[in-house]
C-alpha cells in the first residue's frame, strides 16, 4: 500500500516539472510508479533519468523506446553525461511533449552514498545527513540552464548544439508550442519516500513477493521554479537546503510515523489503484506473450 501526504501535486498537472526524489533501493521507482499510475496522463509523460547500468536490464529496452535519459557516473565521464543531457532535453523531452522529469540527485542509493556524503559534509562544514545523502547538483543545474523559468526553448537546439551543429539547428526554426504544457519548468516537485522501520523495499520483494505486506510512504512539496537561484553555487545550495530538511523529515517519520506538516496541511491519502485495468492489462500481456511465444517457436522450427 501507497500513502501519499504533502502538498497536492494534481497542482502541477499538466505544467512541466522537475520531480526530485531520494534514493533509497531498486523500489523506489516501482512505488512512484504505483503512486502516480492512478492519476491520468501521468506515467505516459515521464522524462527519467537513471543510472546507464539500468539500459542493459529488461525494463531498459522500454526506457529506450520512451526515450529516458542514462546517466553516466564518475568523474570521467560525468562533464560529457551531462552534455548529453543537455542536448537530449531538446532532442527528446521538449518535442515529444513531455510533463515531469524524475531525477535522483544523490546519484545512487543511500547504503553506497552515506559513508562518501558523511565525509564530503565533514570536509565542507555541511550537515552529516543520516536517512538520506547530500545531492549533486549537475543535472538540476543542467535542466534548469536549458529550459528553466525565462528560457526560450526551441526544438533541438541547446548551448552545445548551437556551437556544434549549426547545420542542424538551421532547419529548426520553430519553437515548440503547446496550449497546454508550457516550454519550461514551471514546477520543483519535491518528492521524500519513506519504508517502515527504515528497511526499504527491494525490487525482488515486489515482484517475488518475498517480503510480508507494508505500506510506503510518499510525501510532497511543491515550490514554484521561479524560486530556485540561478547562480550555480546558490542553486546548489538550494538543494543542499531541500536535502537537510529532507533528512530532518524522515527523522521525524520514523520516530512518529508522521511526515511534519510543514507549512501546508499535511493530508494522508490513500493510492488507489483500478483493479480491473489492471486485469484487463495483464490479460493482454499474457495474450502477448502467448502470441509472440507461438510466433517465434514456429520461426525457430521454420529455420532449424
Amino acid at each position: 500500500m501507497v500513502i501519499e501526504s504533502g502538498d497536492e501535486p494534481a497542482a502541477c498537472e499538466g505544467r512541466r516539472t522537475l520531480v526530485l526524489a531520494n534514493h533509497q533501493s531498486t523500489a523506489d521507482v516501482p512505488m512512484l510508479m504505483a503512486a502516480w499510475n492512478p492519476r491520468p496522463g501521468v506515467l505516459p509523460n515521464l522524462m527519467w533519468i537513471m543510472d546507464r547500468v539500468f539500459k542493459f536490464t529488461n525494463f531498459g529496452i522500454v526506457s529506450v523506446l520512451h526515450e529516458d535519459f542514462f546517466i553516466q557516473a564518475g568523474k570521467a565521464k560525468r562533464d560529457q553525461s551531462l552534455e548529453d543531457l543537455r542536448q537530449h532535453i531538446h532532442r527528446c523531452y521538449v518535442p515529444l511533449g513531455r510533463q515531469f522529469v524524475v531525477l535522483f540527485p544523490e546519484g545512487g542509493f543511500l547504503h553506497k552514498r552515506r559513508e562518501i556524503s558523511q565525509r564530503f559534509a565533514e570536509k565542507n562544514n555541511l550537515p552529516k545527513l543520516e536517512y538520506v545523502s547530500l545531492p549533486r547538483a549537475g543535472a538540476m543545474r543542467v535542466i534548469m540552464e536549458e529550459i528553466g523559468p525565462d528560457k526560450e526553448v526551441v526544438a533541438g537546439s541547446s548551448k552545445d548544439n548551437n556551437k556544434k551543429d549549426g547545420n542542424f539547428n538551421q532547419s529548426i526554426t520553430s519553437k515548440i508550442i503547446d496550449d497546454k504544457i508550457g516550454d519550461t519548468i514551471e514546477w520543483i516537485l519535491d518528492v521524500t519516500i519513506a519504508y517502515p522501520d527504515r528497511i526499504p523495499l527491494h525490487l525482488m520483494d515486489v515482484v517475488c513477493a518475498t517480503r510480508p505486506p507494508c505500506t510506503t510512504h510518499i510525501h510532497y512539496r511543491l515550490y514554484p521554479s521561479s524560486e530556485v537561484p540561478t547562480d550555480t553555487e546558490e542553486m546548489t545550495n538550494w538543494l543542499y537546503d531541500r536535502f537537510i530538511e529532507k533528512d530532518k523529515m524522515l527523522e521525524e517519520f520514523y520516530r512518529t510515523g508522521k511526515f511534519p506538516p510543514g507549512s501546508s496541511t499535511s493530508v494522508s491519502r490513500t493510492v488507489r489503484q483500478d483493479n480491473v485495468r489492471y486485469l484487463i492489462l495483464h490479460l493482454f500481456f499474457i495474450a502477448s506473450t502467448f502470441i509472440q511465444y507461438k510466433i517465434f517457436s514456429g520461426l525457430f522450427y521454420l529455420f532449424w
